[in-house]
């Protein structure tokens, strides 16, 4: 059996990954173990657990992979410096010192921290190798995905160079055709519009994308005419003078603030109409670019399908756009589209080329359904329960799922813990927080008093695979919350002439569906289709609520506050239930109300220990 581990870390989203004979066997994030979203350091529980689930040591491994190569970044950076100079003096200065220090000498870092992990000597070590970034992120699009050949698009911010790059996928080959390079990135540009904004780069995207529909596209030709030379075959150019992130501190400079007619928005300050528009507008162009690009590689490939990684791929209503328009016959996203994916990429590269493992295609992919990361057994979550004095009670699944589906019917919250944790930014069931889409408060509560975020925020749809063309315009699965589809128009609730004419956030609070809590103001959703072969349990447990309600979904979102990570333990979720308004927490068979708890300190400090995001 030869094991494989990939490992991504140092930049954000620290994860690792293990393949044994090309199988994917476990991964996980790092911020999940730690409790510090975004987690960049080294990896070593999340490597930890990996190891424990194949129950080997480090010593049985043959390859560590990282997932990019520093010395190349280290080029681009000194290039990049030095092509803008003297302007980004003050960042060089501020940059060199991590560089010097710990990035440029990454593989004695490597080691180093291996041989703590391992209790062995350096010389002892499995092979130490570097795939590139953008190699590591088409290996996690196209090797997992259900097709045997496919074009391969990788958008993100940067990798070591390329921000954009296409690959042709088949059998256990993948050939790179093309890339646009730094500074010239779709990622970025967003992520400047995400600051600009008022939101934090490389976590607040997703707020921006979630704040567009309330907005009108008035800003894409301002944006067409001065930030963005875009080519009919979506390659594209930015004017750098509109930007300060290839050398400065911050994203966007004072031009840009001028072009928009006012400063970035100060974060966590009110939000206007203007933030609304701007979002929209961005989107806009992002999901033009998306489609061109798209064009452009199915005429060069031919491929029938598409395979989507990097972070500009957690894009879902760009995917649900490109999914719509029938240029591929489908389309496949690797979960952890993101950095955390690039550790599983990078052990499927030396898989497939330095061995030339074979590759057999599976229906619907290899991903196991993103459940990944660990499980708990009744022993170890009695233990850990006990410890912190939870009150509960054991039920079989017989008896729980019709339960529970009559107090989610009731309008109560619930925290759903089972089965292995999701790899990638997604709640899939695994650790979610649950309620009835039918309810008109849900959203609100959810936000307000139990994630504690914005009430702009969209909530996710799980619904039953079967179901799914019943209620949304969609006719294949989306396992991985990563297409947003419309609302079909029988299940729309028609708006009054006096809503029409309500703007932006006020917008919020008129139900668009007989779903309410999970359409959003355009009539969309971001939809989950649940699989008995992926998720019996969860799927069981919809299948009760509909039993019980005739309604084939429930609301998903992530098991975790505003700001923290997704909860890992039984011990996170029991602490998360607590320290907000959920009803009930639901732990494999282990049921908690919250009015059988024990008091609770209700000192709202801890809502100090995470940042916002």
């Amino acid at each position: 059996m030869k094991y494989i581990i990939g490992i991504s870390a140092y930049y954000h989203d620290s994860a690792a990954a293990l393949l044994a004979d090309g199988e994917i066997m476990a991964a996980a994030q790092e911020e999940r173990f730690t409790r510090k979203k975004h987690d960049a350091g080294f990896p070593a529980n999340a490597l930890q657990f990996c190891l424990d689930e194949a129950g080997i040591e480090l010593t049985d491994v043959s390859d560590v992979v990282f997932y990019d190569k520093p010395l190349v970044k280290f080029e681009r950076l000194l290039e990049t410096y030095l092509a803008y100079a003297p302007k980004g003096f003050r960042s060089f200065i501020a940059a060199m010192p991590v560089w010097l220090k710990e990035k440029l000498y990454l593989k004695s870092t490597l080691k180093k921290e291996l041989a703590a992990l391992a209790g062995c000597s350096k010389q002892d070590l499995p092979n130490l190798l570097f795939a590139e970034h953008h190699q590591s992120h088409a290996a996690s699009a196209f090797f997992p995905s259900p097709f045997e050949k496919a074009a391969v698009l990788c958008l993100d911010g940067v990798g070591e160079w390329a921000t954009t790059s296409a690959w042709l996928g088949k059998g256990n080959q993948l050939k790179a055709l093309w890339e646009i390079d730094f500074p010239h990135s779709l990622g970025l540009l967003y992520s400047a519009f995400t600051y600009y904004t008022g939101f934090r780069v490389n976590s607040g995207e997703y707020k921006l994308m979630g704040l567009a529909p309330y907005g009108e596209p008035k800003y894409v030709d301002l944006i067409m005419d001065h930030l963005l030379d875009l080519k009919g075959d979506g390659t594209f150019r930015l004017d750098m003078s509109y930007f300060n992130y290839a050398t400065g501190l911050t994203m966007t400079n004072d031009k840009f603030a001028n072009l928009f007619g006012a400063p970035a928005r100060t974060p966590e300050t009110e939000l206007s109409q203007k933030e609304m528009d701007i979002a929209r507008s961005i989107q806009v162009v992002t999901e033009d670019i998306v489609l061109k690009l798209a064009r452009t590689v199915q005429k060069e490939t031919g491929a029938d399908y598409l395979c989507l990684a990097g972070g500009v791929a957690l894009n879902c209503v760009a995917n649900g756009v490109l999914l719509r328009e029938n240029i591929f016959r489908d389309i496949w996203i690797q979960p952890a589209a993101g950095d955390a994916g690039g550790a599983l990429g990078a052990a499927q590269v030396v898989w497939y080329e330095k061995y030339q493992g074979e590759r057999i295609v599976t229906t619907p992919d290899s991903m196991k359904g993103s459940y990944l990361g660990p499980k708990y057994e009744d022993n170890q979550i009695e233990t850990e329960l006990d410890a912190i004095g939870a009150k509960y009670t054991r039920l079989d699944d017989a008896e729980l799922m019709p339960k529970l589906a009559h107090i989610l019917a009731d309008e109560k919250v619930v925290g759903w813990f089972q089965g292995r944790m999701e790899f990638g930014p997604r709640a899939l069931g695994g650790r979610s927080i649950i309620g009835d889409p039918r309810s008109q408060k849900m959203q609100s509560v959810m936000n307000l008093k139990i994630k504690y975020r914005e009430s702009f925020r969209p909530f996710a749809p799980s619904i039953l695979a079967e179901d799914v063309s019943e209620y949304f315009v969609q006719d294949r699965p989306s396992p991985y919350m990563l297409i947003v589809a419309p609302v079909q128009e029988k299940h729309r609730l028609a708006m009054t002439e006096e809503q029409q004419k309500l703007f932006g956030i006020e917008k919020l609070n008129v139900p668009r569906s007989s779903l309410p809590a999970i359409t959003h103001v355009d009539y969309s959703a971001r939809i989950q289709t649940i699989h008995k072969e992926t998720n019996p349990r969860y799927h069981g447990l919809i299948s009760a609520f509909k039993n019980e309600t005739g309604c084939p979904v429930l609301v998903n979102t992530s098991f975790n506050v505003r700001g923290e990570p997704i909860v890992c333990t039984p011990e996170d979720a029991y602490r998360c239930f607590m320290r907000t308004e959920m009803d009930y927490l639901v732990v494999e068979n282990y049921l908690m109300a919250k009015t059988n708890q024990p008091d609770w300190e209700q000192d709202d400090s801890w809502k100090e220990e995470f940042a916002l995001d």
